[in-house]
């Protein structure tokens, strides 16, 4: 069990605006958008300490899952520089399921492949069906390992499940209503959908999360959501929280 509101978070305690990006799926070119529209904003409002949290989702589906990590690693180095905001990566449901399939391609490949991994595995350079030639997904998780940069490795291994500050929590999925802040499942961080989504629970904090997909943000009086659609609708929806109300940025497809 994990306690969220323990879970470390460093970059909170000076941090004055929270930029809460959803699921990229793949698209770079919605994400570097996006950079752009945040760091106007940063110009714009002058916030002592912004911190930018990504929500996790940054593979599959798209078309770019190696690009964006790289962009993302890429930032994950800014913060050895005094002006660069702080950075929080937190990890989504489909982060998990490619760790899976580095650890046990028989079992977790045939799930990546139905959501998304085929488009994954193109990004670095691999051409695979629903099912390898020969239904070899040793050779294939072998193949990808040969073609996966260590950094990428690296990141994805250091995500982080939950981001807490001020009156908000910042996770992949949500949490499960049926159990405290206290003690919640870490897979359920990265997966849930139901009981979370109908769940008119007060926490302690209003959860902001991604995962399930729509048109607009969804606001609720305990949670936001803010899985645009990146790859389905071509919108990134990021999320500012500071002193009063949320604000949103959009970053669409031209």
């Amino acid at each position: 069990m994990l306690d969220v509101l323990a879970y470390p978070s460093p970059e909170a305690a000076g941090t004055t605006v929270v930029y809460a990006v959803g699921d990229v799926h793949g698209r770079l070119d919605l994400l570097q958008a996006m950079d752009r529209l945040i760091a106007d904003d940063i110009a714009a409002t002058r916030p002592e300490r912004p911190a930018v949290c990504y929500l996790g989702d940054y593979i599959d589906r798209g078309p770019h899952s190696a690009e964006v990590i790289s962009h993302l690693a890429d930032r994950l180095a800014d913060r050895d520089i005094e002006t660069a905001p702080a950075r929080i990566f937190l990890k989504g449901n489909h982060e998990d399921r490619m760790l899976d399939f580095l650890a046990e391609p028989d079992v977790h490949g045939p799930p990546w492949m139905e959501h998304g991994g085929i488009e994954a595995l193109a990004s670095y350079g691999l051409t695979t069906s629903r099912e390898p030639p020969g239904g070899d997904w040793n050779g294939l998780r072998h193949e990808l390992r040969q073609r996966l940069p260590a950094r990428h490795l690296k990141f994805l291994r250091g995500l982080r499940l939950a981001f807490v500050w001020r009156g908000y929590v910042f996770v992949h999925a949500g949490l499960n209503p049926g159990r405290p802040m206290r003690a919640q499942d870490p897979h359920d961080l990265m997966w849930i959908k139901e009981p979370f989504l109908s769940s008119t629970r007060e926490w302690s904090h209003r959860v902001v999360h991604g995962h399930v997909v729509g048109p607009e943000p969804v606001f609720r009086d305990n949670r936001i959501g803010i899985d645009t659609g990146a790859s389905r609708f071509g919108r990134l929806t990021c999320l500012v929280v500071a002193e009063g109300p949320p604000r949103v940025l959009q970053a669409h497809q031209v």
